[in-house]
């Protein structure tokens, strides 16, 4: 099973919603972890910004990636949305082999 951990953060609580239901929904995404809002400090066309944000975790299988990337560009507001994937090494077998199932193309 190759499963991926995606982050990505959204400018509210209710486009983080949508998104989360949306990309849950394409089942290019098996759970979404919406997370508390933090504040992200970071430089955008020369100068230096500071904005509140919520960050989601996305769970997904290797093979669903373009499909999710695909689906995030379409439903987020940011012009360069964060989108990073990191390769899960390991974990509980079980779970691995939920994600893979719920991000299998019915």
């Amino acid at each position: 099973m190759d499963t991926l951990l995606v982050i990505t953060h959204l400018p509210d609580a209710d486009s983080a919603q949508k998104l989360a239901q949306a990309l849950v929904g394409q089942r290019v995404a098996a759970c979404v972890n919406i997370l508390a809002p933090c504040r992200s400090v970071y430089r955008w066309q020369g100068k230096v910004e500071e904005t509140a944000e919520v960050p989601l975790l996305i769970k997904t299988s290797a093979a669903r990636y373009a499909a999710l990337e695909a689906a995030i560009r379409a439903e987020h507001p940011y012009e360069l949305p964060e989108i990073v994937a990191v390769r899960i090494d390991k974990g509980l077998p079980d779970y691995l082999a939920w994600v893979a199932a719920e991000t299998a193309n019915h």
